[in-house]
């Protein structure tokens, strides 16, 4: 049963930035299970049995390279920082890799809590496929009037990752701005609260994935058009 995230496991979050080695968290394995590790796997399954409301078909998987990431980072790109400071978790809708779905996401760390609906970065197939959606000029404008009414509701969006525009599309295009993102998300971040140490936390988040649904929707669309493609 989830009862909320722990203070301890943000104290420990903490000391992580500070001992960042894998002796060291060896030293701290039981803890991180019992303040990190088990807090995660209940939250996935409340948070997954609530959105249900909002979709059916969806991952909600309460284990390490499902749901849940791994602690240690790729040693091949942080060889002096093998340990997370930061605590991700991923609810996805679709057959296609979980950072490659729709999804409803959420990490934390000892100072900041970011939620997140969509997906964050595309790689070059998805990107592909988004380019070529786009091209729809009902799917644009769809798109652009979901992100507008997303910020009026105060949630933030990422900066275009391109500065050109790619060589098969129209920069006369209404809102052709969209061709130059290399990911479709929106985002909130607060404080770690009393909330969060709650199980409110999860109706907090629901409302936010909520407000966001249009948005998930339409990426969750997206994905499926480019997986007809591969057909």
């Amino acid at each position: 049963m989830f009862n909320g995230f722990k203070k301890e496991g943000l104290e420990l979050l903490s000391e992580f930035e500070v001992n960042n080695s894998k002796e060291y968290f060896e030293s701290k394995r039981a803890e991180y299970e019992k303040y990190i590790l088990e807090p995660n796997k209940a939250y996935v399954e409340e948070m997954g049995e609530v959105l249900q409301i909002l979709t059916p078909n969806i991952n909600a998987i309460p284990k390490v390279n499902k749901s849940l990431f791994k602690i240690y980072r790729d040693s091949r790109f942080h060889p002096s920082e093998p340990i997370k400071s930061k605590i991700g978790i991923i609810i996805w809708q679709g057959s296609t890799h979980r950072m490659q779905s729709s999804s409803f996401y959420m990490h934390y760390s000892f100072n900041e809590v970011f939620i997140a609906t969509g997906i964050r970065n595309f790689k070059p197939p998805l990107l592909a496929t988004y380019r070529e959606y786009i091209k729809d000029d009902i799917k644009r404008q769809e798109l652009h009037n979901i992100l507008e009414e997303l910020k009026t509701k105060g949630y933030a969006l990422p900066e275009p990752k391109f500065k050109r525009y790619p060589r098969d599309t129209n920069p006369n295009d209404t809102h052709s701005y969209l061709y130059k993102m290399g990911s479709i998300f929106a985002y909130k971040t607060f404080k770690p609260d009393r909330i969060f140490f709650s199980e409110k936390i999860v109706d907090r988040n629901f409302k936010i994935y909520q407000d966001m649904f249009s948005l998930h929707q339409w990426v969750y669309e997206m994905t499926l058009y480019g997986n007809r493609n591969e057909i």
